[in-house]
């Protein structure tokens, strides 16, 4: 299977704060169009469904001096610097600050979103990304609207789009494996790292910003269908390997866009291929499925 992977940071690294340009950007329902004529866009539509880690980054040295003297009025005793980071945003006279700091999401590394809450209230997602104790395996997913390019004047000249957030996840992966059930005549010793597995490969298709309709399929598929873990522990006891994970645009599309996620698995022995399907509605933010996972005798091109 060819993989392309896209490509850590202190509080300090330059950004931006998009301070009010998303709200302008989606206050009058031209985010998407924001997005499609900007050069920069990578897809006709500005959906995003992307898996990475939000990071949280200073957009100036007055807002930093001013979280050191929250900080200063904080109980900080034998506190890491992230708890209390965690510790001092969280506390609700400190509110003011979560609006004022830049929330970036990282994939792969790879300074990739700005992130604005399209409501005042949807801080409450992003304060629930902020971990006490982080973990390299800890992953965000974020679903929103992107829109334009931030100015570099906003934030110190971290030129990436803006997104409106919708919705956030945020988990551990050896949480994430461990919530997904385990079917009927699998052991969960063998069914754990059959998701583990499948999961890091679903990370690792294609150089995934979450952008496109095939990316935002594969990884609503990643995060919102146990069945396919299921399938791959399954083949898995019987002796394949998976070998492949491919995406194309079903025939069926019309009014609304569809995707089809295909799986090959190889017998290790006999080298015979199993291919499985499944096909994803991606028209609107939120995908959806629109056929259950089956056996796929050929792969629509």
């Amino acid at each position: 299977m060819q993989q392309v992977t896209t490509l850590e940071s202190p509080l300090s690294r330059p950004v931006r704060r998009p301070r009010g340009v998303m709200a302008q950007a989606c206050a009058d329902g031209s985010c998407g169009t924001d997005a499609a004529e900007d050069g920069e866009a990578s897809s006709a539509y500005p959906f995003v469904y992307a898996i990475g880690n939000i990071e949280i980054r200073f957009p100036s040295l007055g807002v930093e001096k001013e979280f050191v003297q929250a900080s200063g009025r904080a109980d900080a005793a034998g506190l890491t610097d992230q708890q209390m980071l965690h510790s001092v945003l969280t506390l609700p006279q400190n509110r003011y600050l979560t609006r004022q700091l830049c929330w970036v999401m990282t994939i792969e590394g790879l300074d990739t979103y700005l992130l604005q809450p399209r409501e005042a209230a949807d801080f409450d997602l992003l304060l629930g990304a902020v971990r006490a104790n982080p973990g390299r395996l800890d992953l965000d997913v974020v679903i929103g609207l992107r829109g334009p390019l931030a100015p570099p004047s906003l934030c110190n000249g971290l030129t990436v789009p803006i997104v409106g957030v919708s919705q956030i996840y945020s988990f551990d992966r050896d949480s994430f494996v461990k919530a997904v059930p385990v079917p009927e005549g699998i052991k969960a010793a063998a069914f754990s790292p059959a998701v583990r597995e499948l999961f890091d490969r679903f990370l690792k298709v294609a150089d995934n910003a979450g952008a496109t309709d095939e990316h935002r399929a594969i990884n609503y598929m990643a995060t919102r269908y146990p069945a396919v873990f299921n399938l791959a522990a399954d083949r898995m006891s019987a002796g394949f390997g998976l070998d492949a994970i491919e995406t194309s645009s079903s025939r069926l599309s019309g009014a609304r866009r569809m995707v089809n996620v295909n799986f090959v698995f190889v017998h290790r022995q006999t080298n015979v291929p199993e291919r499985y399907s499944v096909r994803v509605d991606v028209t609107e933010e939120f995908p959806f499925l629109s056929s259950t996972l089956s056996p796929a005798p050929y792969f629509e091109r």
